[in-house]
Order: structure tokens, then sequence, then C-alpha cells
């Protein structure tokens, strides 16, 4: 793959910044909104960071680069925390999936900005774009989901974003790089995993590669600290929980805290793809209860720890349909080595768009009898599970794992 090749060996050079009239963003922690890096040809960055409207409420800034085409919109009236589109609230306890869609489809239409600089960076790049999406907000926006209308003069369809563009998510890495990511991970070797005992059909998605999966979370994390065979993919299957402080994000019962206590070297060794098939595990916090002003979660605890890249869900994904999606997702990506990440997740996405149907005829949330749709209910969730997997890292990371059934050496209890 020539270009993929020339994305790994150029060098990134510096780039103006936007119009300094305007005042710059700040993003939660400080870094730098607008990052100095010119993308490769083909790529775009959409930089979220928070601010305040004029009137003092919680908005964002959006400043997007794609060559010279550019984008700059303060907080505003249509540009506010909006709770009701985060996709955590598909919960028994939540609401219906349908409204949730509806409210997605009515953010992104009073985003007219954001849609017309998309339709002209698709317009020029076509296939090859390549868009980051670096939200520093915490707002759990659901930008796989914007809703992109047709522009017909250009030959460009309507559908959500992530199942029309190649698209990456990033956040701001804190005390290592405040930058994007500068290289293109090329994940190769065994599988390391944790499954929770009831995650364990997990296994069969990896019975053809080589692998050593943990029943105990103790020995998972010795082994991950125990550099041995080259690791392409470290893979969680569990449960997570989230709350409103870092100390209560949870993997499989151990703390945000006491992950990040771990040293994780086959992770800096060998830059491994991580997935988390865990609920929540693609959640951020705002850890200022424990004196910093900064996003924490386990998709920045693990790319700090030297992830190539992270596959994290943005809210709870229990039932056995969800976790089925995940093991189909793990299956593609695997099975395509030469496919970068994002691709295959485009493609996913794209499946579950064109088996929903056409995007207009959102089921009602009861019928003419008064009881709730449970067949529509379900067919938009099974929609909006395929956009809540989320990948962290360089829009070209691929995952080439070892072929073989035997398990890899490393130590502790696995089969």
């Amino acid at each position: 793959m020539p270009r993929l090749k020339a994305v790994v060996r150029r060098r990134t050079t510096p780039v103006p910044r936007p119009d300094g009239t305007v005042a710059p963003p700040s993003g939660l922690g400080g870094a730098d909104a607008r990052p100095g890096d010119r993308p490769e040809e083909g790529f775009a960055v959409l930089r979220v960071t928070r601010g305040e409207d004029p009137g003092g409420q919680a908005g964002y800034w959006l400043h997007g680069w794609c060559g010279d085409l550019t984008l700059i919109c303060p907080p505003g009236p249509t540009r506010l925390a909006a709770p009701a589109v985060s996709l955590a609230n598909l919960r028994k306890d939540g609401t219906f999936p349908s409204e949730v869609l509806r409210a997605i489809r009515l953010w992104s239409n009073n985003q007219p900005e954001l849609a017309h600089w998309l339709g002209l960076i698709r317009h020029r790049h076509g296939e090859r774009l390549r868009l980051i999406v670096w939200d520093d907000t915490g707002y759990e926006l659901p930008w796989e989901l914007f809703w992109v209308a047709p522009d017909p003069e250009n030959g460009l369809q309507a559908s959500l974003l992530g199942a029309l563009t190649v698209m990456s998510r990033w956040t701001t890495v804190r005390d290592v790089d405040h930058g994007l990511p500068r290289r293109t991970g090329d994940c190769r070797g065994r599988v390391l995993g944790y499954l929770h005992k009831d995650m364990t059909d997990d296994s069969s998605v990896f019975t053809p590669y080589v692998h050593q999966l943990h029943l105990e979370m103790t020995p998972f994390l010795q082994a991950l600290d125990t550099p041995a065979d080259s690791t392409g993919l470290v893979y969680l299957g569990c449960h997570g929980e989230y709350g409103d402080s870092v100390t209560h994000l949870t993997l499989g019962d151990r703390t945000w805290a006491e992950f990040e206590g771990e040293t994780m070297r086959v992770l800096r060794q060998d830059s491994s793809l991580v997935c988390l098939n865990a609920c929540h595990s693609g959640r951020f916090v705002d850890n200022s209860a424990q004196g910093e002003n900064a996003l924490r979660g386990f998709a920045e605890l693990f790319l700090r720890k030297g992830a190539g890249g992270c596959i994290v869900t943005a809210g709870k994904v229990g039932d056995a349909e969800a976790r089925a999606l995940v093991r189909r997702l793990v299956r593609e990506v695997a099975t395509h080595p030469s496919r970068p990440v994002t691709h295959t997740l485009r493609a996913f996405r794209a499946s579950a768009a064109r088996e929903f149907g056409p995007l207009a005829a959102i089921p009602s949330v009861r019928n003419d009898d008064g009881h709730t749709d449970g067949i529509g209910q379900k067919r938009v969730l099974r929609l909006l599970y395929a956009f809540m997997f989320h990948y962290y890292g360089h829009p070209e990371t691929t995952l080439r794992l070892t072929a073989g059934s035997g398990r890899a050496a490393g130590g502790g209890v696995a089969w």
C-alpha cells in the first residue's frame, strides 16, 4: 500500500494558526485548541473545545482544518452542552431510542456551518477524506451520528457521518503529548486479554489467532506488564461503570486509579491496539475534584500508557445483542489486516444504516393502540449500538494478528 507507507514516513510541518482576530478557545486542561501540525493531504481535523456563550452557558467552539478549508464557530445558541444527544441515555431507565435519534437529528440540523464545511471537504477529497474529531469537551456529542444532508449537485449522498466518512477520534493525552497522533499504528502479534465470566463467549473470536486470555484480572495485568511475544491486540471483555467523578470509573471491578498505577510495559513496547468491550469505557469525567483541570477516562489512560489506538464504547452495551455486535466488529477488524481499523468501522456502520432503511422513517415511540412499539425501538437501538463504538488513534492504524490456535507465552493463568 504505497500511500499508507507515505503517511507513515512523512514528517509533519508547522502551519500558521487561524485568524488571530478570533479569541483562542481554551480546552479543558488548557491545551492549545489549535494544533500546529499540517495534516496529510486528504486529512481533516475538527477540534472541539469548551467555551461559554455570551450569556455564560456552557457551550463549545468548533475549529476545523482541511488544507485551506477552515471552520471557526464560537459557542452560541445552538452550540451548547447537549445531554439529550448522548448515547449514554440508551439504558433501561433512560430515553426511548427513537427519541435519542430524533434529538441527534435536531442537534445536527442546528449546525449549518459545520454541515457546509463537511460538504466542502467531502467534495474535495471524496473517498480519500480522513476526518479526526479531537473533542475535549466531555459533552459526549455523537459525531459519528451527525446527519449529513444530500448534495446531488456534487454527487454526495445523505446518511450519518460515520457511515459516509473514514473518521477517528482523539483526546488530549495528558503528561505525554498534547498534539494529534503523529504516526500510524501498525499493530501486530498475539491477542492478550481479560474476559469476565459473563463474557467468555468472546473467546471464540480469537480461536484462529495466537492468544492468551485470562479469567482473572491480576494475572492479566501481570502479563500486560511482562513483555513476551509481540502483542497486536489487548482485549478486555468485562463490565464497566461510570459516575460523575473519576473514582466511579471501573473496568472489571478495578478502578480507573488502579489501572493508572499499572505500568503496562507491553503497550509501551508493542503499541498494541486496545479494545474495551465494556459499558461506558469511552466516557470521560472532569477531574477537577482531584485538583486538575483535565478530562480523564480509559481511552486517555491506555493511549498514555502507549496503546497504538483504542476502541471503546460510548454507553451501556450490556445485552446479548450488543455484545454480539462487538464480537462481529472485532472479527471483521481481525480478518482484514491490510485495511485500517477506521475503514472497517465505517463499513460496519454503513451496513447498520442500510439495514435500518430510510433515516426519515424513524419509528414512533407508541403504536396507534397506545402501546410502545417494541419492534421499532429495537430497530433504532441496533442502529445506535453500531455507532456507539468509537476509535481513538491515527485514521490509518491497522491490526495484523498472528495466525495460529496456540496459547501465547506469558505469565499467569490463561487459556
